[in-house]
């Protein structure tokens, strides 16, 4: 469950490290993103000399969540961590081009298809 204010690890190598979610997209009522959804973010900490920068307004999807996530089959998933993957500017593509970590399946039926081709394990 992922509001405005959480901070997010990121798990890829844009460069970005930490993010802090400002925005969650879908809706004026949409209060909490879990995994799958879009929010807006600024990035916090970051690595000198790569893609994404200090201070930068990016768009990211949330592929992991410390509160458990029900799957259509009645189980329960849960991580150890919140994370996302930071993506381009208006599409569904991943900016980076690996990714570090277990990915959900639940990506794919959202339309994630490119996370999920570079995905290193898939949960």
């Amino acid at each position: 469950m992922i509001q405005v204010g959480t901070w997010l690890k990121v798990t890829d190598n844009t460069g970005a490290k930490l993010v802090k979610c400002f925005t969650i997209l879908g809706g004026t009522r949409h209060r909490y993103a879990q995994i799958g959804d879009i929010i807006v973010a600024a990035v916090k900490k970051a690595e000198p000399r790569r893609l994404v920068k200090k201070h930068e307004k990016v768009r990211a999807v949330v592929v992991r969540q410390k509160r458990a996530y029900k799957r259509a089959d009645g189980t329960y998933i849960r991580f150890d961590e919140n994370a996302c993957v930071i993506l381009d500017a208006k599409t569904k593509k991943p900016k980076g081009g690996r990714l570090t970590g277990p990915i959900p399946r639940e990506l794919r039926e959202k339309g994630f298809d490119e996370i999920i081709a570079i995905a290193p394990e898939i949960v």
